[in-house]
């Protein structure tokens, strides 16, 4: 298992906020790594543990592993090859991100309540499959989107805004502030 790191602190909608995942079905390694990257910068920065990426591609991996030395937090990368045994085996709620499904509003309610969460968001062509094993398939809009946006409105959905504050064992932190740019190398511990 490779890890990549996370872990905004937030403020969270209720004292136990659920522990969301991600699965990123159809990657296409050499062809949609910018998108994946976005997909798992997102999940990380809002609030999720980990991203299970279907297929498994290592010099994403490796990429997002980079980001954990610099940022910090906890955020895992998991290669996965069989995506229907993880969407059948999980143990929590499954909830496919699409344009066909329930209103997310309506969703919302639900997954606030879970205990944990798989967010599973598509490539370019969903495998019809998924639209049957996921416990509920969700509509972040009914309009043609990117699977990038609805993982970040239903990640703030559940989980809240972010806070500023920089993750445990971050290199860099970001000062808020209303002009400029301003980061700061944090010591390392010894």
């Amino acid at each position: 298992m490779a890890t990549a790191s996370s872990g905004s602190k937030r403020t969270p909608k209720s004292s136990a906020a659920p522990e969301v995942s991600v699965l990123r079905v159809g990657h296409r390694p050499g062809r949609d790594p910018r998108l994946t990257t976005h997909a798992a910068l997102a999940a990380r920065a809002l609030g999720a543990r980990r991203m299970y990426l279907n297929p498994p591609d290592p010099d994403l991996i490796d990429r997002l592993l980079a980001v954990d030395r610099r940022w910090g937090g906890g955020f895992e990368v998991v290669p996965v090859t069989d995506w229907k045994g993880l969407v059948r085996s999980f143990d929590g709620t499954v909830a496919h991100l699409t344009m066909y499904g329930l209103p997310l509003a309506r969703v919302l309610p639900r997954l606030r309540r879970a205990r944990r969460i798989l967010l599973v968001v598509g490539g370019a062509k969903v495998p019809p499959d998924l639209y049957r094993l996921a416990g509920v398939n969700v509509a972040v809009g009914n309009q043609p989107h990117s699977e990038v946006a609805a993982l970040a409105v239903t990640l703030v959905g559940i989980l809240g805004l972010p806070t500023s504050r920089a993750p445990r064992g971050a290199r860099f932190a970001i000062v808020p502030q209303a002009r400029g740019k301003r980061v700061v190398e944090r010591p390392r511990a010894p």
